[in-house]
């Protein structure tokens, strides 16, 4: 039988699908608003079951998160230590670790995605995380070096050296340091959890060792020293020993061995010592009294050499077995520094001045004055030098040949070294002014001595006043300087000088005005020497008068002007009713 449709003729196939395709769109649209709520749950927050460092951060916010994290790890400005048990604390900011909070939730699963694992990872998953953190290496080795200087021991490396020409060795010794490769993790940590890094001491190995100390002995200290060496300079030969030569040889630490060194500057001015004085070395002309008359005494050349002739080779000469520590070296011929030429260029052909003092009989006078004699006997100043007399005869000293007289010190008498050596300073001072030289520093005694010429005198003292004057002539002078002793009879001071005559000089002396009277001291310093023949000090005026050499007419005037203090009564002890009475002394004049 045939079926027709009727109604409104739809089939029950029909009705079925549209009823199964609003069930699909009813499920998908539920899921999508679940899937949209799980979303806005989850939002920007970090996992449930987040944690870093034993801080909880699950379900926050990703800003409160680092935050958190921030003011739990990052707040920490201290970090505590202890080294082998010994406690101390060390700035968070010079350890150089540094935590990053953003990194860290970065990593936990921080953030907003749509994404299905980053949903389902928020609602089920969540772990403990590792802080992000970096390290500045050499900030937290100077920490630990540091550590290391305050609780742990530095390693001594061994030495090898030279003294007097034998060989001397400090044996190496074993530090104590602290473990590298634990420290950064324990530090790290107690940077991340609080706590305390707990650091542990290790031996540390010297750089130079036993075997170093030996093998620099083996290949060149002990060979070094084993004897002379010989440096033939075309014909002339210099022996250096080893006590002389070891003064320039040093081994010195580079990388893990002991490395021998020249000190090319002073083997250079060993060897040239060793030949002044020699046949070969160059000599220097100069002008000298001959038969009291001066003379140039000629230049002579002499035999040089490069320095780097004897430096490239020395070390490898020192160590070669004997027989063979011999180097030829290059010889040069050496000039003078100051010719024949230059000397004879001087003009020195004349006496120009000349003047003599006298003093009482004293050996301590005879010692000084005569040692300052020799000193400045034969000096030579060139155009334009100045002669300065504590330059040349030097500390008033034993070691330097004087001995212990009376000085004026404060304006009374005392004993102390180089008494009397004022006598060749006014000496010396008044050869000076009648050469016609130009004055540079001179100072009178404190008070007038009357075997000096009044307003003509100088005093010297070492370190504080000396006599100096200058040639301010075209030629060279050349001073000579000679002491009779005084032994019965008084001891005679002369001082010439020679040079070409430019000068003729006058001089006159004004009368003393200006009195001053004398009083009485007590002294109780030591060294004191009493006075019992007061006299009143007084100004005067020295006048030098410059002449063209046979001419009347003064081309030209100076004036010395010197103010001598009153000589007091001196009594060496308290004031009468009184115990002590101390005089500073601080001003001295050698006399």
């Amino acid at each position: 039988m045939n079926e027709h449709n009727t109604g409104s003729g739809e089939t029950k196939e029909s009705k079925g699908g549209r009823v199964v395709a609003f069930t699909v769109v009813g499920v998908l649209a539920l899921a999508a608003a679940g899937y949209a709520g799980a979303y806005a749950g989850a939002g920007a927050k970090v996992p449930r079951g987040a944690e870093v460092a034993g801080i909880k951060i699950g379900g926050l916010e990703e800003a409160a998160a680092v935050a958190k994290l921030d003011e739990a790890i990052g707040g920490r400005k201290q970090v505590k230590v202890t080294v082998d048990g010994q406690q101390t604390s060390v700035p968070v900011s010079e350890l150089g670790i540094t935590f990053d909070a953003d990194a860290t939730v970065a990593e936990a699963g921080g953030g907003r995605s749509w994404s299905p694992g980053r949903l389902w990872d928020y609602y089920t998953g969540g772990k403990d995380v590792e802080p992000v953190t970096s390290v500045d290496a050499g900030a937290l080795e100077r920490v630990l070096t540091g550590l290391d200087e305050q609780f742990g021991k530095v390693p001594v490396d061994g030495k090898v050296s030279f003294r007097k020409g034998d060989v001397r060795t400090s044996a190496p010794a074993d530090g104590r340091g602290i473990d590298r490769d634990r420290a950064e993790d324990a530090l790290v940590d107690a940077v991340l959890h609080g706590g305390t890094a707990e650091l542990a001491l290790t031996d540390v190995a010297p750089e130079i060792d036993e075997a170093d100390v030996q093998e620099a002995l083996d290949e060149f200290a002990n060979p070094a020293v084993s004897a002379a060496v010989t440096l033939n300079f075309e014909g002339t030969k210099v022996q250096l020993a080893p006590k002389a030569y070891t003064k320039a040889l040093s081994l010195e630490p580079r990388d893990g061995s002991l490395e021998p060194v020249l000190d090319e500057e002073r083997l250079d001015k060993l060897v040239r010592n060793k030949m002044v004085g020699r046949d070969d070395a160059p000599v220097d002309a100069t002008v000298k009294l001959v038969k009291g008359k001066p003379k140039v005494v000629p230049a002579k050349p002499g035999v040089d050499f490069a320095t780097e002739d004897i430096t490239s080779t020395f070390l490898d000469l020192v160590v070669k077995p004997a027989g063979e520590r011999q180097a030829e070296v290059e010889a040069q011929v050496s000039q003078p520094d100051f010719t024949t030429e230059d000397a004879e260029a001087l003009g020195i052909k004349e006496e120009i001045s000349s003047f003599t003092t006298y003093y009482p009989p004293a050996n301590y006078r005879n010692v000084n004055i005569g040692r300052a004699a020799e000193k400045i006997d034969g000096t030579v100043l060139k155009p334009g030098e100045v002669f300065s007399m504590n330059d040349i005869v030097g500390e008033r000293t034993v070691e330097n040949g004087f001995t212990t007289g009376t000085i004026i010190s404060n304006g009374v008498f005392k004993e102390d070294l180089g008494g009397g050596v004022s006598q060749m300073a006014t000496t010396t001072f008044n050869a000076m002014f009648f050469a016609g030289l130009e004055d540079v520093e001179h100072k009178p005694h404190s008070f007038y001595i009357d075997r000096y010429p009044v307003g003509r005198e100088a005093t010297v003292a070492w370190g504080s006043v000396d006599l100096r004057f200058r040639n301010n002539t075209d030629y060279g002078v050349l001073i000579s300087a000679k002491v009779t002793p005084g032994y019965s009879s008084n001891g005679v001071v002369t001082v010439k000088m020679y040079s070409t005559k430019i000068w003729d000089i006058t001089t006159k002396t004004s009368d003393r005005y200006n009195y001053r009277g004398a009083t009485t001291r007590y002294v109780t310093t030591p060294g004191c020497v009493a006075n019992a023949a007061p006299s009143s000090g007084f100004d005067v005026d020295v006048f030098r008068y410059f002449h063209k050499p046979g001419k009347k007419q003064v081309e030209k005037t100076e004036k010395f002007h010197t103010a001598y203090i009153a000589v007091d009564r001196v009594v060496c002890g308290p004031p009468p009713g009184q115990n002590d009475n101390k005089n500073k002394n601080n001003k001295n004049d050698d006399d």
